[in-house]
């Protein structure tokens, strides 16, 4: 069993940065791989990094490459999302998840609670 909780969100403008952080409970953490995932309202949620069990592959979207960068600390348990050079299309809730089969891990076994985002013009 792992617990996921998101933090970091916030309202910044278009340009600006953000680190998200998402700290998970249970000794097995280092055994998944993690992604960070968003979603706007009435659209699919979409993964936007993923990283490997080994901290080594990554993955990243079109859409976010270059600007976004998922890293994870295994002795604390937390994976991290920077986000620089935001755009208001940006804006949405992220959720960090923990995959235990899949690469890239687009489908978590574990979820968290969710962090809003918003950028503005």
């Amino acid at each position: 069993q792992v617990q996921l909780v998101e933090s970091g969100g916030g309202l910044v403008q278009a340009g600006g940065s953000l680190r998200l952080s998402c700290a998970a409970s249970g000794r097995t953490f280092w055994s998944y791989a993690m992604g960070w995932f968003r979603q706007t309202p009435g659209k699919e949620r979409e993964l936007v990094a993923g990283l490997n069990r080994y901290g080594i592959s990554t993955y990243y979207p079109e859409s976010v490459k270059g600007r976004f960068t998922i890293s994870r600390d295994n002795a604390k348990n937390t994976v991290y999302l920077q986000m620089n050079s935001l755009k208001p299309e940006d804006t949405a809730v992220y959720y960090c998840g923990a995959d235990s089969n899949n690469w890239p891990p687009t489908s978590p076994d574990y979820w968290g609670q969710g962090t809003q985002v918003t950028v503005s013009t």
